[in-house]
């Protein structure tokens, strides 16, 4: 009986409202980071805009947490809510670790690696807001979030890669001769590469749901 009853009862559409949300926070942070690297707006002015998006980000997370609190209907289960909306607020969390870490060693230059890897952090933030809406329809859907979140999954191995050569040439070019040099750039590229690790851990939870309900 309480199964039936569950199953006529609306869904909490609200969820997906607040996931898009997000999602476009964290589009606009990997912009604003991928403007920053690429030289297009000045890093002061760029880091701010990442502080931003990454506080409307946690609004939202906290949002999202209240309803799942506060909800008798949810359109999955509550754990899978609670750890896609964490791991999406930690992949904002590590580019704004990203900003902090420029900011705070003063970097003025970057190297060409770590701007393709900023470009891939934009790429997969995409994929997300791509990603997103179509959990509404898990069932329709499952084959289209099945390549999405591959996609995301081979931005995160090109991002491993970049990650690998860029210590490499630093190493090679300050390892030696200016410590200090290599590791602010081992910094930088390790925020970096954690700005992808999130990305992937969003994609795992994104299929996740695709398996318990496709």
């Amino acid at each position: 009986m309480f199964k039936y009853f569950k199953a006529i009862m609306p869904k909490e559409d609200s969820f997906f409202d607040m996931f898009a949300a997000h999602a476009e926070t964290i589009v606009g942070a990997a912009d604003a980071m991928g403007a920053m690297f690429a030289g297009q707006i000045p890093i002061p002015e760029a880091c701010r805009q990442i502080r931003d998006y990454e506080h409307k980000a946690d609004t939202v997370t906290r949002d999202v947490l209240l309803a799942v609190r506060r909800s008798f209907i949810t359109p999955f289960d509550r754990s899978a809510i609670t750890s896609l909306i964490s791991s999406m607020d930690d992949a904002i969390d590590e580019m704004q670790q990203t900003a902090k870490a420029i900011t705070l060693y003063d970097v003025q230059s970057f190297e060409p690696q770590m701007c393709e890897m900023s470009a891939l952090a934009g790429q997969a933030a995409r994929l997300v807001v791509e990603a997103v809406p179509l959990l509404r329809s898990v069932g329709k859907n499952g084959g289209r979030l099945d390549l999405i979140t591959e996609n995301i999954v081979h931005l995160e191995g090109g991002a491993d890669d970049l990650h690998e050569d860029g210590l490499k040439t630093i190493f090679h070019r300050h390892g030696h001769s200016e410590p200090m040099a290599y590791f602010i750039a081992r910094e930088v590229y390790s925020h970096l590469e954690r700005v992808l690790d999130g990305f992937e851990d969003v994609a795992n939870e994104i299929q996740g749901i695709v398996i318990d309900h496709a």
